[in-house]
């Protein structure tokens, strides 16, 4: 055997494998790794985001979510026939056993439904201040979900996925659209005063994107920890470190182009350097005229009232300066009593809707309101949801209702929404989504033309798959698209 020759092609042999090592280092350090690998890196402007497909109509987003799966029948959707056979049991669905066991016969909403706006759209009395915003809403009364349970429903309709791991919708809307404040987070969430709905923070995760997508959560009750400068540190020292680590970090990310979590982190410490001058500016509510606070009722003797007023404010405040996407929660988790910190009635319909729709509706009436007057509605889309909706019948032995995940209520109002308009519809009683069903990735599918995304194309390569806000379902639901 000739040896020279052997190891001529032995080596050879290597140069070939050294070279692919070389350009696969080369492509995972380059700025496409770096991103996950987007699939529309084409359209990815210089400042990170992502360009839109076409023609956006909106350009901010508010996220109202009422967690416990407010009632559809009790709200929004008016179904005559509860009224009519009330105390009856349900037509084919006799012995219906749902999530926390048999339900009892059919029961009509406490409260009568009103007809309102020159639309004519009857919701309920409990929401006297809402009714006036009717005319601008576009109601989807046949949602449906894959999941009957709070943390899963939860996640679900914020990050169209049921199980944790998956970015928020704000997560994706701050990728696509980047930040209009540089002093700022793009993607914020503001807890009710009553803690976190349930699954807590995988609500508003970043998931499989960047750390930076994340949501910085921030309310009138909670301010940001760790913002102000030590006492012991003075500002022309603290000025000279920030610049100093400016440099250092500047340095290091030209020479690790793929160490996207620590460029995250860093640029997260940067935004909160910028921050201990805005965020006191933006939490200022004190700065607010008298008749915005009575319009939002922020000094209202229910201190549970009061306090999602000022969340209400805030969000107002947020999106006047920039931040893409304000998720504002009324009401938390579930709690060893059914229907006490969320619009989980399971027991007591009445007595647990009482309490909660004082809280909100007028102080969620006056931001619709305020966005109305100062302009902002017009390239805002405001979005209404829940996790799923519940049972016509009561639960059996009680005068509440179960978990429903077949038949639904969310809204959209604002930029590029056809104002006036119900979409789909549940049967006669509100038990399924009979016209129209619409699913998560369906509303979401709208939200992101609104944008002005293709929903399909807005894309993210994780483990494999070009993964996307819809999974891979999702269609624009067209009717409610002024």
């Amino acid at each position: 055997m000739n040896l020279q020759s052997h190891a001529r092609r032995q080596f050879l042999g290597n140069v070939v494998s050294g070279l692919a090592g070389i350009g696969l280092l080369d492509l995972l350090g380059s700025p496409a790794a770096n991103r996950g690998f987007a699939a529309d890196l084409g359209n990815e402007s210089a400042g990170g985001q992502v360009l839109p497909h076409h023609a956006a109509k909106a350009k901010r987003v508010l996220q109202i979510f009422c967690p416990g799966a407010a009632s559809h029948m009790d709200l929004w959707e008016h179904k005559p026939m509860l009224e009519k056979m009330n105390g009856q049991p349900m037509p084919g669905e006799e012995n219906l056993v749902s999530f926390q066991g048999k339900n009892g016969n059919l029961m009509q909403s406490p409260w009568p439904f009103k007809p309102s706006g020159q639309s004519g759209k009857a919701i309920s009395t409990m929401l006297p201040h809402m009714a006036t915003h009717v005319d601008d809403i576009a109601f989807i009364h046949s949602m449906h979900s894959k999941t009957n349970t709070h943390g899963p429903g939860c996640i679900f309709m914020n990050t169209g996925h049921d199980s944790e791991g998956f970015p928020g919708a704000g997560s994706w809307v701050s990728y696509a659209l980047g930040s209009e404040n540089e002093n700022l987070p793009a993607y914020v969430a503001i807890p009710d005063i009553r803690g976190e709905p349930p699954n807590g923070k995988a609500n508003w995760s970043n998931g499989f994107l960047p750390a930076k997508y994340q949501a910085i959560t921030l309310s009138d009750q909670l301010p940001i920890r760790n913002l102000a400068r030590p006492e012991s540190i003075d500002a022309a020292t603290d000025q000279d470190t920030r610049q100093f680590l400016q440099r250092m970090n500047r340095r290091f990310a030209a020479s690790n182009p793929a160490e996207s979590e620590l460029q995250a982190r860093v640029d997260a410490y940067s935004l909160a350097a910028r921050m201990q001058l805005s965020a006191p500016e933006v939490s200022g509510l004190e700065s607010e005229s008298g008749e915005t606070h009575r319009l939002y009722g922020t000094g209202d003797s229910n201190e549970l009232k009061a306090a999602y007023a000022r969340n209400c404010l805030l969000a107002r405040r947020l999106l006047e300066r920039g931040v893409r996407y304000v998720n504002l929660y009324c009401a938390s988790r579930a709690s060893g009593v059914d229907g006490l910190l969320n619009w989980d009635a399971h027991k007591t319909l009445k007595a647990d809707y009482e309490r909660h729709c004082p809280v909100f509706d007028q102080p969620t009436a006056a931001l619709l309101t305020d966005l109305k007057r100062t302009g902002l509605l017009d390239d805002t889309l405001v979005l209404w949801t829940t996790e799923f909706g519940r049972m016509p019948t009561h639960q059996e032995g009680t005068v509440g209702r179960d978990h429903n995940p077949d038949g639904f209520t969310c809204w959209m109002m604002g930029a590029g929404v056809k104002g006036g308009v119900s979409y789909g519809a549940t049967d006669e009683f509100g038990r399924r989504a009979e016209q129209n069903p619409t699913t998560v990735w369906d509303f979401y599918a709208t939200v992101l033309h609104l944008l002005g995304y293709d929903h399909e194309k807005l894309t993210w390569y994780h483990n494999g798959l070009d993964r996307r806000l819809t999974d891979v379902h999702g269609n624009l639901i067209k009717a409610i698209v002024a």
